[in-house]
């Protein structure tokens, strides 16, 4: 069993206040969980209004599965929020 983990580190330029934040990242966290049927919560970073940090969580049968998987949602958050940088991210295999 392997357990992935991926972080996203990104920057909500547009947002002038945390509840700004909190209503664009509510939707974010809600539409990966129901796309990809993960567990995706905010983490770190709470209380700067520009930024934030994403933690999204798999389960797979082997390291190699679940990497491409969360590169998988990588490239679902790239595509479907071009308004929002994503400054880093990493992916992590337990």
């Amino acid at each position: 069993m392997a357990v992935g983990l991926l972080t996203l580190h990104i920057s909500i330029s547009d947002c002038r206040t945390l509840k700004q934040k909190r209503s664009r990242i509510q939707p974010i966290l809600a539409r990966l969980h129901r796309e990809f049927n993960i567990a995706a919560a905010e983490m770190n970073q709470l209380d700067h209004h520009d930024e934030a940090e994403i933690q999204c969580t798999a389960l797979s049968t082997n390291c190699g599965q679940v990497q491409s998987f969360l590169q998988h949602v990588v490239d679902f958050f790239a595509d479907n929020w071009p308004d929002i940088e994503i400054l880093q991210y990493r992916i992590e295999c337990i």
